[in-house]
């Protein structure tokens, strides 16, 4: 993995830690990134001797902003890998664990990036948010369906309607947050925990996790997510979209056409 343009590896035993490398626009995924990233994910389920992955982002500032709406304004057209955002939140065959060290932001795709992990492990000055509705979007890449799932449906969509900002500690209050740290602490408590999956029977994390993706199809998450990605299309179409993407990247506040 040594080609990598906007990421990071490392291996410590049997524990890859993943850094999204891109500390000057927030950690924010642009289409080349989400490829470089399912390649590192492909990359991870095909090595035996790695079983399981830590995923933080660079700097202090952020883990992930999410979506590169500057790519997108400017015509970046690459579409993302069928392994989704990031190149992980449409992958439902990984059955190697990967727990999201948030050190910053995650808003929207990096939120819902954190929201496809196994565990979330947080800094105490960790601010999470589905902003989407506020640039024209929707949460399309799971947000949806992994936070209704993992939170319940009333908490849920007042995140998914508003984009307010939740804490760490407001995160954990809620249930996807595990466990909240302060920021000196995380990365060394995220590598405590790797190393605890670790040292436990990796032909049992693939069984527990095979089962939790079974539920998810029995949920029919895969399908659900197909049929986002079919409404995104669509929401590209409208006037909304352009004014949300073109007001963010202007700086000034959009005004919606409803259409």
């Amino acid at each position: 993995m040594s080609d990598l343009e906007f990421c990071t590896t490392r291996r410590e035993g049997r524990v890859l830690v993943v850094t999204m490398n891109r500390p000057d626009v927030m950690n924010a995924v642009h289409a080349p990134m989400h490829h470089e990233m399912s390649q590192i994910w492909d990359d991870f389920a095909a090595d035996p001797d790695l079983w399981v992955a830590v995923l933080t982002g660079a700097g202090e500032r952020a883990f992930s902003a999410g979506n590169d709406l500057k790519y997108t304004a400017q015509g970046g057209r690459m579409k993302p890998p069928a392994s989704g955002f990031a190149g992980l939140t449409s992958r439902m065959d990984l059955e190697k664990p990967i727990i999201a060290a948030v050190n910053g932001v995650a808003m929207g795709g990096g939120f819902e990036t954190a929201l496809a992990c196994d565990i979330i492990l947080a800094s105490s000055n960790a601010t999470f948010a589905l902003p989407e509705p506020k640039v024209g979007f929707f949460a399309a890449t799971g947000g949806v369906q992994r936070l209704t799932r993992q939170i319940g449906r009333k908490p849920a969509v007042d995140l998914l309607l508003t984009g307010r900002k939740v804490s760490a500690e407001e995160g954990q209050r809620l249930g996807f947050v595990n466990e909240v740290f302060a920021p000196d602490e995380l990365m060394a408590k995220a590598m405590e925990k790797a190393n605890e999956i670790a040292s436990v029977s990796p032909s049992s994390i693939r069984a527990t996790l095979r089962v939790l993706r079974h539920m998810d199809d029995m949920d029919n998450l895969r399908t659900s997510l197909l049929y986002s990605r079919q409404v995104l299309m669509d929401l590209r179409e409208t006037e909304d979209f352009a004014e949300g993407v073109n007001a963010f990247v202007e700086k000034r506040k959009p005004e919606w056409k409803n259409r």
